[in-house]
């Protein structure tokens, strides 16, 4: 899994993108425009129990779809159709219907008003760089206000990998590694805290280190050598779920070491730090402490990045309706969420959303899905 921010190099959303993106002919049965009165009986039968008469969602976690693009309403419909997203619900109701059917459902639908939005401005809107800041008071007094650490044997957040900081707190908390009396306050903290608080020191600039003082980092580098593969070189990690070794406290490097090759449970790490001597550690450390990192994300601006990428092809003034691309200013938050989760998680058939939404915590999915349910939504 890639940098939270720099594997998002395009717009996110719930775009019907590479194979959900249909031609104009296929999607929407030639040019044959569909009968919005024939479609609100259609929708009066089959849809208003969750989708309402008036095209607005009855729960969340259902969408609105009142004056949604027709091209995207109707490609929709037919992925349902097909199988090809997975309701049993919708699968059934869309299997009893025809093509004229679908095509006259999707133009009812697209017809109506939109609903408005869930809230107004930004009051109700979570940004999890804010957030994880608010939490870090918890860590400063061991690890340092910005996560760097001056504390001997007191390991360095800034510039940390998000992904790998939330499996430590786990481990910690399942008793994996060995703790201390101040891990305890670790029980307080909800999933969203620990994804928060990742994506905070994540973005915090190590700071330069001086040499330890002890071990020798000329005689360390060779035997960095096999840790290059995991470890990004020069110990800075370009994997989120692999911590970066360079500007870390030296005391805590040793540690954590010798914590692998003696009593923690890591197949590859066991194999490759077993031949090494006390000394040995003391020059690998020596030689991490003195290189120079980098923050693993910019967590400050996170969200308004992304809906600027977003808006890209989500945006009002981008709209085509000849492309099956929704519209997500006002949709039901609820929903966002769960269309997002579900691209991230390979459950929703597009290669293109899944690689985008690959690196997503719930966290940033919150905070993209309340931005957009917070928008009013534009004729």
């Amino acid at each position: 899994m890639k940098n939270v921010i720099l594997a998002i190099v395009l717009a996110i959303g719930l775009a019907a993108c590479g194979k959900s993106e249909r031609a104009p002919d296929q999607a929407a049965g030639g040019n044959q425009p569909g009968d919005a009165a024939a479609g609100k009986i259609l929708a009066e039968r089959n849809c208003k129990g969750c989708h309402g008469l008036d095209g607005k969602s009855a729960a969340p976690g259902i969408p609105h779809l009142a004056g949604q693009l027709e091209r995207y309403l109707l490609t929709s419909l037919h992925e349902y159709h097909e199988g090809k997203r997975t309701h049993a619900a919708l699968r059934a109701v869309t299997m009893q219907m025809s093509e004229a059917d679908l095509r006259n459902l999707a133009a009812y639908y697209s017809s109506l008003p939109p609903a408005a939005a869930q809230a107004n401005g930004k009051g109700d809107i979570v940004f999890p760089y804010e957030a994880g800041k608010a939490k870090a008071a918890l860590c400063a007094k061991c690890h340092g206000e910005d996560g760097n650490s001056k504390t001997p044997g007191v390991p360095s957040f800034a510039g940390q990998q998000p992904l790998y900081f939330v499996t430590a707190i786990q481990e910690y908390l399942r008793s994996e590694r060995k703790g201390s009396p101040m891990h305890a306050a670790l029980g307080v903290l909800t999933k969203a805290d620990k994804e928060n608080l990742a994506l905070y020191f994540a973005s915090q600039q190590p700071i330069e280190r001086p040499s330890a003082a002890f071990g020798d980092p000329v005689l360390g580098e060779p035997l960095t050598a096999a840790c290059g593969g995991c470890h990004g070189p020069n110990g800075v990690s370009n994997d989120t779920a692999t911590p970066s070794l360079a500007a870390q406290e030296p005391h805590y490097l040793v540690q954590a070491i010798k914590a692998y090759r003696d009593t923690r449970k890591h197949a590859i790490m066991q194999r490759q730090i077993a031949p090494l001597s006390d000394k040995d550690i003391d020059n690998i450390a020596a030689f991490y402490t003195v290189q120079k990192s980098r923050p693993a994300t910019k967590g400050q601006g996170l969200v308004q990045d992304l809906v600027e990428k977003c808006d890209r092809c989500h945006g009002a003034s981008v709209e085509n309706p000849q492309m099956a691309v929704p519209r997500l200013a006002g949709q039901e938050k609820e929903y966002l969420m769960m269309a997002l989760r579900a691209y991230r998680d390979d459950r929703r058939e597009s290669s293109v959303m899944h690689r985008m939404s690959l690196p997503f915590s719930d966290t940033v999915i919150d905070s993209l899905a309340s931005v957009y349910a917070t928008q009013q939504p534009k004729r």
